[in-house]
């Protein structure tokens, strides 16, 4: 049995949601094993973000100004974006998402603050919550494949997960 047939995410952890007027937004926090200039690395550079992220960038997020297109797996939905923050290796902000790097020993505290529609935001917290799995496997050495969309909800624990968040987020 492969790595990736093994997996099954783990249990709902560490989510917010926060409401400001209409808008939603989505706050994960994920402790890394792994510095802040490589977890930097897989969140801007184009090649790392198509082995883990829901998106492909067609060129580097890491450059404040940088005008690029993501597209969304599963979808036709590709977005130009600009990236309006570009702090390495603490800070990025693109499109809806902004990106939090804090060293913390050896490793990274990272946290995602994504706005979403309300309707999405349980589905949304499990689908990151199996990136960040993926991405941690791929920055440690072991990489199973993006599991992303569709792919993401055929695994066993999928709905055990959004129901968690969604029993979360609704405290």
């Amino acid at each position: 049995m492969t790595d990736r047939q093994q997996y099954a995410p783990g249990p709902a952890s560490a989510a917010q949601v926060r409401k400001d007027g209409v808008k939603w937004t989505l706050i994960l926090t994920r402790e890394l094993r792994h510095a802040p200039e490589k977890v930097w690395q897989a969140l801007t550079d184009p090649a790392h973000l198509r082995e883990w992220a829901p998106f492909e960038a067609d060129g580097s997020l890491g450059t404040a100004g940088a005008t690029v297109k993501l597209t969304w797996a599963g979808t036709a939905q590709v977005s130009e974006t600009r990236v309006t923050r570009a702090d390495a290796p603490k800070l990025l902000e693109y499109h809806d998402i902004r990106w939090e790097l804090e060293p913390l020993g050896s490793g990274t505290r990272l946290t995602l603050w994504h706005k979403i529609d309300h309707r999405f935001i349980a589905w949304g917290a499990a689908g990151w919550h199996i990136c960040f799995d993926v991405l941690d496997r791929l920055l440690g050495g072991t990489p199973i494949g993006r599991i992303v969309g569709a792919d993401a909800m055929k695994f066993d624990g999928w709905q055990r997960l959004t129901a968690e968040y969604g029993r979360q987020f609704e405290r």
